[in-house]
C-alpha cells in the first residue's frame, strides 16, 4: 500500500482527521453497536463531533500541556476524546477501565490530570472516590447519563452538554480549530500511556505523534493494509497496542474500527462485523480455541470424529498451503474437503471468514494454538514489540513463518542483542521518556537511542528474532539444564482446562506448577459427567479433575522430553490454587500478564511445599470481591506427583 503524499504530510492525529474528512468523508469511520444496532459516523461526522468537543474543552479551560484521561469500554466518544485534547495541545492519558479506584489514583495523581472523560455511572463514582488525592483533577465529563441523574457536583459535565459549548465556542471563534490544530508538531508527546507493571510499578511512556503515526505507516506498508480494512476495537483503550491500532493505523490508512455492545458480545460482534484485519493477545486465542474444544465435545461420536481427521490434516499440511508451500495433491484435495465440512464453517462461527491478517503479541503464544490457527487458513502472525517501542518491533513475514519466532525487523527498526543475551531496538517508535521518571529512562535508553527489552532472545541464520523468555526469569537448573517458565507455561496453557500456570525450577532439582483450571471448561467437562461441585475451589480440588490435569501434564512432559534443550525441565510436581489469579489481587496486571515476583512471594509457602515432599498444604489468602470489598479464604491443596518420560536427550 502507498499512503498519499497529503496523508504523509500530516504529522498528528488531528491533522490526519481532517485529511480524512477532506478525502474520504463519506467513508465509514466509526461504528458502535448500542441496544443491537450499529451506529456508524464517516470521517465527516467524526471529524465534526471531534471539533466540537475540542472547542468544548478549550472553553472550559483545557489548555496546551493539560493532561486528561478517558475511562471506559471502547467507545467512538472516548477516541473522540483523545484526539479533541491533542487538537487544542493537550495530552491523553487514558486508563483501564477495569482499574480499582486506588489503581486509577495513582495514575491520575502522578500525571497532574485536569480533566476527565469516562463512560459512565460506573467510572464516574471511581473519578469521584479519588478526587481527594487527585487535587488537580477539576472536571469530569461522561458520556452516558443513565444513573447520573441526580448527581449534583458541580464539576460534572455531560459529553453533550460540553460539545454544545463547543458548537457555541466554535460559532464565535470560527478560525480557532483549524488554528490550533495547525500548530501541533510531530515531535510533540501525544500521550502517556502507563505500562502493564508485569516487573513492577506502572511507569507513564511518552509517546510523539511521530512515534504513532511513522510505526503506524511502516507496519501498514509492511502487511500491505489500505482504507478497506474492517477491524473490531475491543482491547482496553489504555493499552498502546489498541493506540497503535484504533488510532494509529485507523487513521494513517483511513479505514473502520468497530466497537462492540460490551465485553460480553465481543465474540457475536466480531462475527457479524466480519474483520479483514484482527489483532488479539494470545489469551484471546486461548479463549476462543477453548471455546471451540467445549463445543467440539458437546458434539455427536461422528461429529467429533469427522473435526478430529480434518484438523489432524490440518496440523500436516494447512500451515503449508496457507504459505504456499508444495502439499501433495491427495492432500490438497482432503484440505479442500476439510475447507467445506469443517474450516471454512469453523471459522465463520469464530467470525475469521473475511480475516486476511491477524496479529498476536503482549506474551509468546504457545506453538501448538498458533499452529492450530494457521492450519485453519487464518493468517496469524506473530509481531514483537512493547509501550516503549510504539509497539512494532519484529513481524513475522509472509511465506517464511516460524512458530518459535517472532519475525524480522519492521521498517525503519534495528535489532540487536548484547553479549548478556538481552534484546535491544532502536527504530522511530522509541519513546521519548517515561513520564516524571529520568532514572528509570537512563536505565532503559541509552543515549544513542537503543532500547532495553529486558528480554533475553537470539537471531537465528534466516535474521528472525527468537525470544526464550524475560531476561530476569531464564535460569538454570541443578542438572545445567535452561529453565524457561514462559515456555513451559505456554504449553500447558494449551490445553482447554488449564488457564494459568506458573512454573518454578530454578536452581531446583526439578520443576514443579501451581496450575488454574478454566472454570468454564472444566465446569462444562463435569457437568457432561454429572460431577457437583459448588464453586472454583470445590472444582479444582476434585480427584478425577486432578487426574485430568495430570494427564495434561504428562502431555507436556513427553513434548519437552523430545526437545534437548528443555528435557531436564520436566514437571515433576504440581498443584491447583484455591483461587484464580486475578489483576484485582495484583496477580495479573490489567493487560493479564502474569506478575510473577508478587506471586512468588505472595504463594511462597506453597512453593516450598511442592519441594517438601508432602502431598498437602493448607493456605489462606486475601481476595478482592468484584465490589472492591476485601476477604480471607483458605484452602487445603492436593499436591500431585508426575513422573518424568524417559529421554535420550540431555539439556546442556
Amino acid at each position: 500500500m502507498t499512503i498519499p503524499a497529503a496523508a504523509s504530510a500530516a504529522d498528528t492525529l488531528p491533522k490526519l482527521v481532517l485529511d480524512n474528512a477532506r478525502r474520504r468523508g463519506h467513508r465509514a469511520a466509526f461504528r458502535e453497536k448500542d441496544y443491537g444496532i450499529w451506529q456508524q459516523w464517516t470521517w465527516q461526522q467524526a471529524a465534526d463531533e471531534i471539533r466540537a468537543l475540542a472547542c468544548g474543552l478549550a472553553a472550559l479551560g483545557l489548555k496546551r500541556g493539560d493532561k486528561l484521561t478517558t475511562v471506559g469500554d471502547n467507545r467512538p466518544r472516548l477516541y473522540w476524546a483523545m484526539v479533541a485534547t491533542q487538537a487544542i495541545g493537550g495530552v491523553p492519558v487514558p486508563v483501564y477501565q477495569d482499574s480499582v479506584a486506588a489503581e486509577m489514583g495513582h495514575v491520575l495523581a502522578h500525571a497532574g490530570v485536569r480533566f476527565a472523560v469516562a463512560e459512565n455511572q460506573e467510572q464516574v463514582d471511581k473519578l469521584i472516590e479519588i478526587k481527594e488525592i487527585c487535587p488537580e483533577l477539576e472536571l469530569i465529563v461522561y458520556c452516558d447519563s443513565r444513573g447520573l441523574k441526580h448527581y449534583a457536583q458541580p464539576y460534572l459535565k455531560s459529553y453533550a452538554e460540553v460539545q454544545e459549548m463547543g458548537r457555541a465556542f466554535a460559532t464565535a471563534n470560527p478560525d480557532f480549530f483549524d488554528a490550533t490544530v495547525a500548530c501541533g508538531q510531530g515531535g510533540e508527546v501525544a500521550l502517556i500511556t502507563y505500562t502493564s507493571g508485569t516487573t513492577g510499578q506502572s511507569k507513564g511512556v511518552m509517546l510523539t505523534f511521530a512515534n504513532l503515526i511513522e510505526t503506524a505507516r511502516n507496519a501498514a506498508q509492511l502487511d500491505g493494509l489500505g482504507e478497506n480494512e474492517e477491524m473490531l476495537s475491543y482491547l482496553p483503550m489504555a493499552w498502546v497496542g489498541d493506540i497503535i491500532f484504533s488510532l494509529g493505523q485507523s487513521y494513517v490508512c483511513g479505514f473502520c474500527i468497530s466497537c462492540p455492545e460490551s465485553a460480553a458480545t465481543v465474540l457475536a460482534d466480531l462475527r457479524e462485523i466480519g474483520p479483514t484485519y484482527f489483532f488479539a493477545p494470545p489469551r484471546i486465542f486461548e479463549n476462543i480455541l477453548t471455546s471451540v474444544m467445549i463445543r467440539i465435545e458437546d458434539a455427536s461420536a461422528p461429529k467429533r470424529g469427522m473435526f478430529r481427521y480434518f484438523m489432524n490434516l490440518a496440523r500436516r499440511v494447512g500451515a503449508d498451503i496457507l504459505d504456499g508451500k508444495p502439499v501433495p495433491p491427495a492432500d490438497r484435495l482432503l484440505y479442500a474437503l476439510g475447507e467445506a465440512l469443517v474450516y471454512g464453517p469453523l471459522r465463520n462461527v469464530l467470525g475469521f471468514s473475511r480475516v486476511r491478517l491477524a496479529y498476536t503479541a503482549g506474551e509468546a503464544i504457545g506453538p501448538d494454538i498458533f499452529r492450530f490457527y494457521r492450519s485453519l487458513g487464518v493468517n496469524i502472525k506473530q509481531l514483537y514489540g512493547s509501550t516503549e517501542s510504539s509497539v512494532f518491533v519484529t513481524v513475522q513475514p509472509d511465506g517464511h513463518i516460524k512458530a518459535d519466532s517472532v519475525g524480522v525487523p519492521v521498517p525503519g527498526v534495528e535489532i540487536r542483542v548484547a553479549e548478556s543475551g538481552e534484546v535491544m531496538f532502536r527504530g522511530p517508535g522509541v519513546f521519548h521518556s517515561y513520564y516524571k521518571n529520568e532514572e528509570a529512562t537512563r536505565a532503559t535508553k541509552t543515549p544513542d537511542g537503543w532500547v532495553r527489552t529486558g528480554d533475553a532472545g537470539f537471531v537465528d541464520a534466516d535474521g528472525q528474532l527468537h525470544i526464550i523468555d524475560r531476561a530476569k526469569d531464564v535460569g538454570r537448573m541443578k542438572s545445567g539444564g535452561i529453565f524457561a517458565p514462559k515456555y513451559i507455561e505456554n504449553k500447558l496453557k494449551f490445553f482447554p482446562y488449564i488457564r494459568e500456570a506458573v512454573a518454578f525450577g530454578d536452581e531446583r532439582d526439578f520443576v514443579t506448577a501451581f496450575l488454574n483450571i478454566d472454570l468454564a471448561a472444566v465446569g462444562n467437562w463435569a457437568e457432561r459427567r454429572g460431577l457437583a461441585y459448588s464453586g472454583y475451589a470445590d472444582l479444582a480440588q476434585q480427584p478425577v479433575v486432578l487426574d485430568l490435569l495430570d494427564d495434561c501434564v504428562r502431555k507436556v512432559n513427553a513434548d519437552l522430553a523430545s526437545e534437548s534443550r528443555l528435557a531436564d525441565s520436566q514437571i515433576r510436581r504440581f498443584l491447583v490454587l484455591h483461587k484464580e489469579l486475578d489483576a484485582d489481587d495484583g496477580e495479573l496486571t490489567r493487560t493479564r500478564k502474569l506478575r510473577r515476583a508478587f506471586v512468588v512471594e505472595k504463594y511462597a509457602p506453597l512453593a516450598e511445599a511442592l519441594y517438601s515432599g508432602r502431598d498437602r498444604c493448607a493456605i489462606e489468602t486475601e481476595v478482592t470481591f468484584e465490589n472492591g470489598r476485601k476477604g480471607r479464604i483458605s484452602a487445603e491443596l492436593i499436591i500431585r506427583d508426575v513422573p518424568a518420560v524417559p529421554t535420550l536427550c540431555k539439556a546442556g
